[in-house]
């Protein structure tokens, strides 16, 4: 539990440390600061890694059988698809709005109990290969969402009155609104078909564990409600042409659900997945 413990905080204060460059970058638009970023970023990331290592050398299982471990999964997640986005697309400024989003997931994983309790054997509802892929899937989906919201909300800030597609200030910096656009639905699209599968395989495990793959359980209705809102951004946006403002706010809304579905139903609604 000590190593776990230690590369957690290790990549908790690296993420600060990632999360001011990129904003000082941001700001300054000073490209050693923005270098220095990306390469504190991959630190960051194989601490990140080393930590979902240990935990499941010390626990003998995959680390995603509490909030605490699928939380530093998802930063893990969230951090590697950002990373290639930036040097697929050339665009560090994105990482201003990712960094701090992941940052402030391991402040808020931080405070649970979790993190120092002692590794124990898994509850028996959680002993199912079926677990490892569903959240596996699901938060690999949640990470393109998240992705998506940064975007998102940048597109929001550029296309205020008065922000032009060029040109001074810290909106200047930032990418024409159409990119900014097109990858918020990119992301969505490579998201979704990875709720999908962690929808339809936490249906399976829940027949294994409980007896019956649907049980309007509240984590289960709320990721229909989370697939329902992103399956709509996907259809306006292929059949009725939605782009900009209408899809952003959409993103965003898809976005609050998901979080909610994680965090809300977790601690305010009880249910079958009370547990986690």
């Amino acid at each position: 539990m000590i190593f776990s413990l230690m590369f957690f905080d290790i990549t908790y204060w690296m993420y600060l440390i990632v999360a001011v460059l990129y904003l000082g970058f941001w700001l300054s638009r000073n490209k050693w600061l923005g270098q220095a970023a990306t390469v504190f970023t991959f630190i960051a990331l194989f601490a990140n890694f080393m930590f979902l290592v240990s935990r499941t050398v010390e626990s003998g299982h995959a680390p995603f059988s509490n909030l605490y471990e699928s939380m530093v999964f998802f930063t893990f997640a969230l951090v590697a698809g950002y990373l290639f986005m930036e040097f697929k697309y050339k665009m560090k400024v994105v990482g201003a709005f990712v960094m701090p989003l992941a940052f402030l997931a391991l402040v808020v994983t931080s405070l649970l109990p979790f993190r120092y309790q002692s590794v124990e054997p898994l509850n028996p509802a959680l002993q199912s290969i079926w677990l490892e892929i569903h959240v596996f899937s699901t938060f690999l989906g949640y990470a393109g969402f998240a992705l998506s919201f940064g975007l998102s909300i940048m597109y929001l800030l550029k296309s205020r009155k008065g922000a032009s597609e060029s040109g001074g200030g810290p909106i200047g910096i930032f990418p024409k609104s159409s990119v900014l656009d097109e990858l918020a639905y990119k992301t969505i699209a490579w998201g979704f078909p990875f709720l999908t599968v962690g929808i339809i395989t936490g249906g399976v495990w829940a027949n294994y564990a409980w007896g019956t793959y649907w049980s309007w359980d509240p984590k289960e209705t709320w990721s229909l409600i989370t697939w329902f809102i992103y399956a709509a951004y996907l259809h306006a946006r292929v059949t009725r042409g939605w782009r900009g403002k209408k899809a952003a706010y959409l993103s965003i809304s898809g976005f609050i659900a998901m979080a909610f579905l994680y965090w809300g139903v977790a601690f305010v609604l009880p249910g079958l997945h009370a547990y986690a």
